[in-house]
């Protein structure tokens, strides 16, 4: 009878035991959790507000301080910050190139063909002067018996260099036009007046002289081309040693059929400057 009821206490003692240990693990969890939960949302809430405190700038305005520098919200707003920057920068920079590229695509008709990115119109052409070894043609006062004023240029280049010919060809000075449409025309000529000292004869210095450039469009259906634009400017001789440097510039929109030939001409030949990045003349389709 004694052994029974040691037997039972000490079932029960274990029994005490057990439920007692089980009961302390489960406050241990609950304390544990609950500290945890507290020490994650303190975090949280310390990690949100290092990134949208109002006063960071001014918190962190000398990043020489090596408080600032140890700190971790301070390095972590600081990358964020540069990350931030660098991403808008390359946005910025990759919008910008593109739009830079159509603008130039569009609006520059001088672009080398070889440049990458940027097409050219399907109709263009771009011809530079060349240096020729020939004599100038003799000046002109009047409209020559060939119906055109000045004297014509036909020393262009448009294979080498900064010239180019994109399905428009190039013929004895000529540009021939491939298909009807508005075209953008444009030349620029560059003259060099000796100066007095290089030349005979005083009177050039009193009296001066006008240059000027004329654009012309020749018809199949035409005899005579027809002026389609001029630009002039009254220039004085130069005095000392130095010669006087001049140039002329024009540019315009016309609408043109197929077979048109377009030509320059000056009236003084004998002093433009045939420097190919001086002295050129192109067109291109625009509509």
């Amino acid at each position: 009878m004694a052994i029974s009821i040691s037997v039972q206490c000490l079932g029960l003692i274990t029994l005490a035991a057990i439920l007692l240990q089980t009961i302390a693990v489960a406050v241990s969890f609950m304390y544990f959790n609950k500290v945890l939960s507290t020490m994650q949302q303190s975090f949280s809430r310390s990690s949100v507000s290092c990134l949208i405190n109002t006063n960071l700038h001014s918190e962190f305005e000398d990043p020489a301080s090596e408080d600032k520098k140890s700190d971790p919200c301070w390095q972590v707003t600081q990358q964020l910050h540069h990350h931030i920057e660098k991403k808008i920068a390359d946005r910025f920079q990759k919008e910008i190139s593109t739009a830079m590229r159509n603008k130039l695509a569009g609006m520059l008709p001088v672009l080398s063909p070889s440049m990458r990115g940027v097409p050219l119109p399907k109709v263009a052409a771009h011809v530079t002067g060349v240096v020729s070894s020939q004599e100038p043609p003799a000046a002109e006062s009047s409209r020559s018996s060939r119906g055109y004023l000045g004297e014509r240029i036909r020393a262009w280049e448009g294979q080498r260099g900064l010239s180019f010919l994109q399905n428009m060809e190039l013929r004895e000075g000529e540009l021939l036009v491939p298909r009807a449409g508005l075209y953008y025309i444009y030349a620029q000529t560059y003259f060099r007046l000796p100066s007095t000292g290089e030349t005979e004869g005083d009177a050039k210095e009193e009296e001066g002289t006008e240059l000027v450039q004329y654009i012309y469009k020749k018809m199949s259906s035409y005899t005579v081309p027809i002026l389609l634009m001029k630009s002039s400017r009254s220039a004085c001789w130069p005095r000392g040693q130095e010669p006087g440097l001049f140039s002329l510039h024009q540019a315009g929109t016309t609408f043109l059929q197929p077979a048109d030939r377009l030509f320059i001409t000056v009236s003084n030949a004998s002093t433009m400057e045939m420097d190919g990045r001086a002295s050129y003349f192109g067109a291109f389709l625009v509509g």
